[in-house]
Formats: structure tokens, sequence, C-alpha cells
């Protein structure tokens, strides 16, 4: 399990990007407002919607990809503790298609992800140790015009 997360942190900090875009990251979520506090209890945490919309992600954000709304999906309001503080958090996508995430973090980067891990199409990204702060979370479909119902899960105890 550490071995893999910290893979997972590693390939993690090659996804982000600082890029600058015209997503709006103060809109109004789409699939609502999120708020945790480390050690959760419902672990993982599970949000429904649709992904898709009509931006290219790769070339509001670059280093994206899939095709993401305006407004987030989720925005997640995240706050750690002292007991909790070098916990990691997992935020990950369960769907019967090809969607990918882009997620702007409290620290103002941006971090993409494809599939996951590199196993199927799924896509997550690990924060570890995770911030406090909102998290604007779209997913976005891989293809143009595509729009698949999708799970959205947050856990504090691992992903896919």
């Amino acid at each position: 399990m550490l071995k893999s997360l910290s893979i997972s942190v590693a390939a993690l900090a090659v996804c982000a990007t600082g890029a600058v875009s015209a997503q709006n990251i103060f809109g109004d979520p789409n699939s609502g407002t999120v708020v945790l506090e480390a050690g959760f209890p419902d672990d993982p945490h599970t949000v429904e919607l649709v992904s898709g919309g009509s931006i290219n992600a790769e070339e509001a954000i670059g280093n994206c990809s899939g095709y993401i709304s305006e407004d987030p999906d989720v925005r997640l309001t995240f706050t750690r503790d002292e007991t909790h503080d070098a916990l990691p958090l997992f935020i990950s996508v369960r769907a019967d298609g090809d969607t990918t995430l882009v997620i702007n973090a409290p620290d103002g980067n941006w971090y993409c992800n494809d599939d996951g891990q590199g196993e199927g199409v799924n896509p997550s990204v690990v924060f570890g140790p995770a911030q406090s702060g909102d998290y604007e979370i779209w997913v976005g479909s891989f293809e143009e015009g595509e729009f698949i119902d999708a799970q959205l899960d947050i856990s504090g105890l691992g992903g896919q």
C-alpha cells in the first residue's frame, strides 16, 4: 500500500499544471458542494453525476484531457486535522465509459488524470498529504459530445 501510495503521489506531481484557464472555479457546481473533515465516517463519500461538457480540457488548461463543463461538477470543501494531518485524499471516478478528472486544488494548481494508475479507463488523483480548502472537481468525458453516468468517490482510505 505504501509503495503504491508513493507511486501515486509521484505520478500526481507530474500531472500538476499551473496553467490558468477559462474554467469558472467560482461557478455553482453542477452536482453540488460536499463538506468533509478528515476521517469522515461515510468513506468513501460518493456523488452521482454526469460527465462531459463542451470545453476541451487540453486547450483550456493544458496537460489535461477530455471534455468538461465550464462550472465544476462538484466542490469539495475539505478540512484536515492534527490526527489525520499526514493522510492522503483520494478522488476517483467510476463509470462504464472513458472519463477524465480535472481538479483545481486549494493550492491553486490544476491536477488531471485520464486512466488512473494505468488500469482501465477510470481516473483518479491522490493528494498526499491532503490540503485543507476547496477542491473544484470536473469529471470529463474523453470523447467530445459524450455524457456518461458516473460516480465520484472521495476517500481518505484508498482509491481504485
